[in-house]
């Protein structure tokens, strides 16, 4: 009986789907769990917003490692004849794209306006900084929501062939 190139790497399949499948829960969990529980539970919106903001920044993070390290899994998954994961590596070079957008752009940027409006005493959205402030928050609002639905149909792709 002969193994296929598949059946020979079921191992390393399940595990990046474990990690995927994670990985995306997490992703999933905190922006529309997490963060909206905080705002609807603090009264306090500065707060809340400085809270979710932390949370985020640290999704962005792991997002990156976890990003990369998929990368380089589906890498060698393709080198060892699966090609049905360089559709995947395109999906986590997307998702990468976003994780870095979040972790190395909007969020410092706009902790950069948050801190300076709370040096002159004020919430950010009252200072001079809240319209750039929205436009950030609105931007990555945007590119948050293009990465959860790239995990989705990244996911949705890693589970295509799963036989029953």
């Amino acid at each position: 009986m002969e193994t296929t190139s598949t059946s020979k790497h079921i191992g390393a399949q399940r595990l990046f789907l474990l990690i995927a499948g994670l990985w995306v829960g997490s992703l999933l969990t905190t922006g529309y769990l997490v963060a909206p529980a905080i705002f609807n539970t603090l009264t306090d919106r500065q707060v809340a917003g400085m809270v979710a903001g932390s949370i985020f920044r640290v999704e962005a993070l792991l997002s990156t490692v976890v990003c990369i390290a998929l990368m380089v899994l589906a890498n060698l998954l393709v080198n060892r004849g699966l090609g049905q994961y360089r559709l995947i590596r395109w999906i986590l070079l997307a998702m990468l794209l976003c994780s870095l957008a979040a972790s190395f752009v909007f969020i410092p940027w706009m902790n950069t306006l948050r801190d300076e409006a709370l040096l002159q005493g004020m919430p950010v959205m009252l200072s001079p900084s809240a319209n750039i402030f929205a436009k950030l928050h609105g931007a990555s609002s945007i590119v948050f929501l293009i990465q959860s639905a790239l995990g989705i149909y990244l996911i949705w792709r890693l589970t295509k062939n799963i036989e029953k």
